[in-house]
C-alpha cells in the first residue's frame, strides 16, 4: 500500500457543547451532520488492498470482511476516507450488534456478517490518488467526497450534511429515534486535524434515579487507604430482578475515600446479593454480570464489594444500549446526587424517556 495518507492515522475529534450552535458562530460557518453510533474508521484503499484503522488506529479491518468488500466495489481505486461503521437492524442502529464483532473466531466474524452485515458511513476524504487532501478546508475535501462517491450505493452510504442549524435542532430531535448520538457541527474552513478537537458536538443529556448495588475499588486503592473506584448500578425489571445498569466514577481522590467509609455500613455477603452468581463461571461467561469477563475487559480484575440495594442515586446518561429490561447505559454515568427520599424499589426501567422510533432508512437516504 502506497497512499498520501498512510496508516497508523489519528481521526479528528469533537469536543462536547451544550446545545446545536449558530451557523455563523465559526468564522467561515459551520456545516451539520447526524452524530453516528457505531465505529470510528479511517479507511484506506489501493487497488485491491484495503485497512481499516479504528479511532485508536488499531487495526479493525479482519472484523469486518463486508466492509472490505463494500470498499472495494463502491469507493475510488486509491482513497482514504474517515467514516462510520454501523450495524443497522430493523430501522434501527444496533451498537451491541457492532461489538460482537470484536471476537478472535473467524468463523463467528464471518456468521455475524453474513447474519448482522455492517454499513459504511462516509464523511471526509483525506486523500483521492495521489493527492492528500488534509490541508484543504473541509468545504473543499466535502465537494470532492460527493463527487468521488456519486455512484456509490448501499451498504456505503455518504453521510447528509445541512448548513441550517434548525434543521440540524430537527435531526438532533428526531434521529435519536433511529439509534443516533446527535449532532456533529464542522467548521467549513477547517483542515483536517488528526487527534485535534476541531469539531463540535451536541448529545443528549439526561437523568435516572438507580439502585447503588456495590463498588470496584480503585487501581491506587490500598488496605490502608481504600479508594472506590465506581459505583455500580442497577433498575429493577418488571420481573423483580436487579439489572445491573452501568456504573459511575470520576470522583475525586477525597471523596473515593469518603466514599468508601460512606458505604461501608451497607456492605454484605454475596450470598444475600442478587447478584451473588456473578461467581459462577457460566454466569461470567455471559458478559451480562458486573463480574464478568468480556472481550474488552480481558483479565482486568473485575470483582466488586456487594452493597445491601438500600440506597439510590441520581446519575446523568446520554443514552441506552440494547432494548427492553436488558438495556444498560451506553457509556459511563454521572453522579449527580443522592435520593435518600427514593424507595430503592421504585427504580425500574419505566422511568427512563420514551424515545420515538425513526427510520433509520430515512436517514441514510
Amino acid at each position: 500500500m502506497d497512499l498520501p495518507v498512510m496508516p497508523p492515522f489519528q481521526p479528528m475529534l469533537a469536543k462536547s457543547v451544550a446545545g446545536v450552535p449558530a451557523a455563523d458562530s465559526v468564522a467561515g460557518g459551520l456545516v451539520y451532520e447526524p452524530k453516528w453510533d457505531g465505529f470510528r474508521a479511517i479507511v484506506f484503499r489501493d487497488g485491491d488492498e484495503v485497512e481499516i484503522g479504528s479511532r485508536s488506529t488499531k487495526p479493525l479491518t479482519r472484523y469486518f470482511p463486508e466492509v472490505v468488500e463494500a470498499v472495494l466495489a463502491h469507493l475510488p481505486q486509491r482513497c482514504v476516507v474517515d467514516g462510520e461503521i454501523v450495524v443497522p437492524l430493523d430501522g434501527q442502529l444496533e451498537f451491541d450488534l457492532l461489538t460482537q464483532r470484536i471476537h478472535p473466531a473467524e468463523s463467528r466474524v464471518r456468521r455475524l456478517a453474513e447474519e448482522f452485515p455492517a454499513h459504511l458511513v462516509v464523511f471526509d476524504l483525506l486523500a483521492l490518488g495521489d493527492e492528500s487532501l488534509v490541508d484543504r478546508p473541509l468545504s473543499e475535501r466535502r465537494a470532492t467526497l460527493e463527487q468521488a462517491l456519486s455512484t456509490a450505493g448501499s451498504p456505503v452510504h455518504l453521510t447528509r450534511v445541512t448548513t441550517d442549524a434548525v434543521e440540524a435542532t430537527d435531526w438532533f430531535n428526531a434521529f435519536e429515534g433511529a439509534g443516533l448520538d446527535g449532532i456533529v457541527a464542522k467548521p467549513l474552513a477547517s483542515s483536517y486535524a488528526p487527534n485535534g478537537r476541531v469539531m463540535l458536538k451536541v448529545k443528549h443529556a439526561r437523568t435516572a434515579d438507580v439502585v447503588v448495588a456495590g463498588y470496584r475499588l480503585h487501581k491506587n486503592s490500598t488496605a490502608e487507604r481504600p479508594l472506590l473506584g465506581s459505583i455500580l448500578l442497577g433498575l429493577y425489571a418488571d420481573d423483580g430482578r436487579l439489572q445491573h445498569v452501568g456504573v459511575c466514577a470520576s470522583f475525586a481522590e477525597a471523596r473515593r475515600a469518603a466514599l468508601v467509609e460512606e458505604l461501608a455500613p451497607l456492605v454484605t455477603d454475596f450470598a444475600d446479593h442478587p447478584w451473588g452468581e456473578w461467581r459462577d463461571e457460566a454466569a461470567q461467561a455471559s458478559g451480562r454480570l458486573p463480574g464478568g469477563q468480556s472481550r474488552w475487559t480481558g483479565t482486568k480484575d473485575l470483582s466488586f464489594v456487594p452493597l445491601r440495594p438500600e440506597r439510590v442515586a441520581e446519575v446523568g446518561y446520554e443514552h441506552m444500549e440494547g432494548r427492553g429490561d436488558t438495556a444498560r447505559f451506553r457509556h459511563t454515568a454521572q453522579f449527580k446526587r443522592w435520593r435518600d427520599d427514593r424507595d430503592p424499589g421504585s427504580c425500574g426501567y419505566a422511568q427512563l424517556e420514551e424515545i420515538a422510533k425513526f427510520d433509520l432508512n430515512d436517514v441514510l437516504s
